[in-house]
């Protein structure tokens, strides 16, 4: 039984390991899920693994281990992929590209490193059947991961294709917007299950709203895009029928209706963009211009999921007026009984200004900037 490996962004590596467990319409269920640092590593089925990234919405790629050995040198790290039997994994008709991550003490540039894994596959293939392949980097069929830590080399085989996080929607980004599994993981951590009603007041481009709303219908993700395992040369017609049926029984199991799932901002342009974005996505999600201050509660009691400004998105205002728009929304929503707020703080000044205790709190990453997920519950 072959073993996979899900990256995931920082936090959110319980989460993910979560949906890997409770997959839905997999006949064979992951087994020994294991969360680590950076990623959820389960044995299981080749379908096991399309239905990681048909549904995962927390995963940012899903990836097949094909070789792990020492690299503390050049020398090393090219014998060691050499070694690998490539045929198994790529012809000369098809095009492949290598991403390299981590460094050694001697292999300190990935491009260096990817540049060596290169030359070994194709001198590897060119000796086994006569011809090489060619490399894509754009638009590769088969991308190679190797990922160098403490001396030794990881390779992997990159099933997912681009990103998880590009579900295919999100064409009117704004300023540092939320990446979508990120998002997902926000309104999952918070423990938003798409049955009672949620607002977003500060959308952006809609990414924690549209994602709310996918997880409301039951809708996978991964639905509406190809994975990169689809042009793999192994590839074959039972494995392909397998996934068309795994897509067409996401489908039926879609929910017609939802709760109310609720979009604004007081940007005009970010309410476009969430427009834009919500079209996209086949969704029906209420969009409004209006300030965060001046929201309603829902009716019946439900979500309130924020992304305050921090980072990219801080104004000219400085510290003391984010702290005052912290406070005034603290003012307001502490009369917001029943509901439950999530806020993602990226830095102190949300959680001392709100004025409320949060009842839990969690560390995420969003990029390169360390954040608190509080939790409230007026």
């Amino acid at each position: 039984m072959p073993t996979f490996y899900a990256t995931a962004s920082a936090g959110t590596e319980e989460l993910l390991a979560a949906e890997i467990i409770a997959l839905p319409g997999c006949d064979a269920p992951a087994r020994h899920v294991r969360a680590g640092k950076g990623g959820v590593r389960f044995s299981g089925e080749l379908g096991t693994a399309l239905a990681t990234c048909l549904w995962s919405r927390t995963a940012m790629r899903v990836l097949l281990p094909v070789g792990s050995f020492e690299a503390k040198t050049a020398e090393a790290l090219y014998a060691g992929v050499r070694a690998i039997d490539w045929s198994a994994h790529l012809t000369s008709r098809h095009t492949f590209a290598v991403e390299a991550t981590g460094k050694t003490e001697a292999l300190r540039h990935t491009h260096f490193t990817a540049l060596k894994v290169k030359d070994a596959i194709v001198d590897s293939l060119r000796d086994q059947t006569g011809a090489r392949p060619n490399v894509d980097v754009g638009s590769p069929d088969v991308r190679v991961v190797a990922h160098l830590s403490r001396d030794r080399c990881d390779l992997s085989l990159d099933i997912s294709g681009e990103p998880l996080f590009k579900r295919g929607y999100r064409r009117e980004p704004v300023k540092a917007s939320l990446k979508e599994n990120l998002a997902a993981a926000v309104l999952l951590a918070a423990g938003y299950e798409g049955t009672r009603p949620l607002h977003d007041p500060l959308c952006g481009a809609g990414t924690l709203a549209i994602e709310a709303a996918l997880i409301a219908k039951n809708r996978a993700p991964g639905l509406q895009r190809p994975f990169g395992i689809e042009r793999w040369p192994s590839f074959d017609a039972r494995q392909k029928e397998f996934l068309l049926d795994l897509r067409a029984t996401a489908r039926r199991h879609e929910r017609a209706q939802i709760p109310l799932v609720r979009a604004s901002d007081r940007d005009p342009e970010a309410v476009a963009a969430t427009r834009v974005n919500v079209q996209r996505a086949g969704l029906s999600i209420d969009v409004l211009e209006l300030d965060a201050r001046g929201i309603a509660p829902l009716d019946p009691p439900g979500f309130i999921v924020a992304n305050p400004p921090y980072g990219e998105r801080l104004d000219a205002g400085g510290k003391k007026s984010r702290k005052t728009f912290f406070w005034q929304l603290g003012q307001k929503w502490r009369a917001f009984a029943g509901h439950r707020l999530a806020l993602l703080a990226g830095g102190p000044e949300l959680e001392s200004a709100f004025g409320l205790k949060p009842v839990s709190r969690r560390r995420l990453w969003n990029g390169p900037i360390p954040c608190e997920l509080l939790i409230y519950e007026p």
